[in-house]
């Protein structure tokens, strides 16, 4: 059985970490779909692209990786003392590159740099901005929620269990064994 992160991570000290992460719903992260020859390569680049993007933001380093069909590792090297040598605007700019928005675009400016300017001066959200881009959790949540996200997109998957059955496979119906059935 896995041990949870929180019990492994030391979030003081810095440290080199073996991550891996899998597919739900019998979902392709990679590859080509043996059963409907469905191709899904093209996420390859989205997960290398993310995971070497958000390294430029967050206090960590990626010495290895391999991505499979239905799941990936990562090696990472994570210092959560480097934050607290980062600027308070260097902090702000990369909190808000973390979670980009329409602000990013050039007509925003103002406003990107007042909400720049109101983390800066906010010692207490700053302060835990500070912690959280040195955090491997908070690094492996924003590598792995946006491309969630598109792949349900992709495949059309609604975020409702039940709705989210293989898209690209035949319904089949459960048998439910006669010792669980309700009322005998």
């Amino acid at each position: 059985m896995a041990i949870a992160r929180k019990n492994i991570v030391d979030k003081e000290m810095p440290g080199f970490y073996h991550c891996t992460n899998r597919c739900v719903r019998r979902a392709f992260l990679c590859g080509i779909d043996e059963l409907t020859g469905y191709d899904c390569s093209h996420r390859k680049s989205w997960l290398e692209n993310r995971m070497k993007s958000l390294c430029n933001i967050f206090a960590v380093e990626i010495f290895a990786y391999a991505v499979m069909d239905n799941h990936y590792h990562i090696v990472l090297y994570v210092d959560p003392r480097a934050p607290q040598h980062w600027s308070d605007e260097e902090v702000a700019e990369r909190w808000l590159q973390v979670y980009p928005s329409r602000l990013d675009k050039p007509e925003y400016a103002t406003q990107r740099e007042m909400k720049k300017q109101a983390i800066i001066h906010d010692p207490d959200r700053l302060a835990i901005y500070r912690e959280r881009l040195g955090d491997l959790s908070w690094y492996m949540r924003r590598l792995n929620e946006p491309l969630a996200k598109l792949s349900n997109q992709e495949e059309n998957c609604t975020g409702r269990f039940y709705k989210c059955l293989p898209w690209h496979l035949p319904c089949r119906a459960i048998v439910v064994p006669p010792m669980f059935k309700f009322g005998s």
